[in-house]
């Protein structure tokens, strides 16, 4: 399986911050907005920076933090 198809539609991220997502099952933006921004804040590997990329990506495609 390729790269890309691993992650699905996620924006660039480091390795760590793909791993912290892989680890709750979250492969695609969909599966982001169905968490809060702290549960995925939380997540180890996932820091600033992830958190705005997935944010921005979000916002691309309509979607956002789950509440």
């Amino acid at each position: 399986m390729k790269k890309s198809e691993q992650h699905g539609d996620l924006p660039k991220l480091s390795a760590p911050a793909h791993r912290a997502l892989a680890s709750i099952n979250v492969a695609t933006l969909a599966d982001v907005s169905q968490h809060a921004e702290k549960e995925i804040a939380t997540l180890h590997g996932m820091g600033p920076t992830g958190i705005k990329a997935l944010r921005e990506a979000m916002a691309t495609k309509g979607l956002s933090f789950k509440p």
